[in-house]
């Protein structure tokens, strides 16, 4: 059923189309930021679409070392998905490995992947783990993709407030892409592969992070760890403040640990990097207060600013952090 595709001998993972899905990544990144920024400009996202007209397609495509493709795809929604895979360069098949597993994979797992090999300096910084990334569904643009698959409600139905203020032109249907990393995505992955159970890993940021924060108030033990980058808990009216009330309603614990990351810009201020019309930082905080308020007595919390970043420039710096604190390598740690 799933099909491994692979490139001179090994197992790789084909770049061409990762830099186009790359630079739309990007888009939708710049058009979320247009909600926090009121940057975002009719020019940019002309020369956006301009430079990836001109990627060129007579040349061979770029390849990464130590890494798989595998379809699989949804068998409730019809949608075909892709997973990637990067391993550790010493990859022992007999030794179980964490996994962190990544949203918006056409632009975190290239870097995370690099952050791994280089920043990890094998295992003495970072453990080394295996790489996981979730695509967007084939034949979907990225913005088309993302906007529908990470998000709780569809704020174009009437009645909410925001709903014409987001560029897409469909949203909602997280759940039904939660059930497929719950359902589909997750047993594939324990069953083929020798994943450390105690910690596993989810990484997203801003409509990733509103995935990871569905994930979490569903389904908790899917995951042990949730990095939720620049969360975007502004979105549909504030709706996951409204969900977690209701989780806190029904249940008495909350088995995970979840790690809040903001940039010290995406807040009100003078520069432009400054957010204009919403605080992810305030929301950050927020939801930390309020999950902390239930006492859990499973869950762990981490809320951190970082200073001098801002949505878009943010990740690497926060997906390095994060990396080092949940993964600690065999040490001594070595700065290069």
């Amino acid at each position: 059923m799933q099909q491994v595709r692979q490139w001179l001998g090994a197992n790789q993972v084909n770049q061409r189309a990762t830099a186009q899905s790359a630079w739309q990544w990007l888009g939708v990144c710049f058009m979320c930021v247009g909600l926090t920024t009121g940057i975002v400009k009719t020019a940019a996202a002309a020369t956006l679409a301009a430079q990836i007209a001109t990627v060129p397609t007579d040349l061979p495509p770029l390849s990464l070392s130590d890494t798989a493709v595998v379809s699989l795809p949804d068998p409730k929604t019809g949608r075909s998905y892709e997973v990637w895979f990067s391993f550790p360069t010493a990859y022992d098949a007999t030794k179980k490995y964490p996994l962190v597993l990544v949203t918006d994979a056409e632009y975190a797992f290239p870097l995370v992947r690099s952050i791994r090999k280089r920043l990890g300096a094998g295992g003495q910084n970072i453990q080394d783990f295996l790489l996981v990334g979730l695509s967007y569904s084939k034949g979907d643009s990225a913005v088309v993709s993302r906007n529908r698959d990470y998000t709780p409600i569809d704020v174009l139905a009437k009645g909410f407030a925001d709903g014409n203020n987001y560029g897409g032109t469909r949203y909602g249907e997280g759940a039904a892409y939660s059930r497929y990393v719950v359902d589909v995505v997750m047993p594939y992955l324990h069953a083929k592969w020798p994943i450390d159970r105690t910690r596993t890993v989810f990484v997203g940021h801003s409509f990733g992070a509103l995935l990871g924060s569905q994930i979490l108030l569903q389904a908790p033990t899917t995951f042990t760890d949730y990095v939720l980058s620049s969360p975007s808990f502004w979105y549909g009216d504030r709706e996951m403040f409204k969900r977690e009330a209701r989780y806190a309603n029904t249940q008495r614990d909350l088995p995970a640990t979840v790690w809040l990351y903001a940039a010290s810009f995406e807040q009100a201020g003078p520069t432009a990097r400054h957010a204009k019309r919403i605080s992810i930082v305030g929301d950050a905080a927020l939801m930390q207060q309020r999950l902390a308020a239930r006492r859990y007595p499973s869950l762990k919390l981490h809320n951190q600013v970082i200073d001098g970043e801002d949505h878009l420039s943010v990740f690497p710096q926060m997906i390095s952090d994060a990396l080092l604190k949940i993964l600690p390598g065999s040490g001594p740690y070595t700065p290069g």
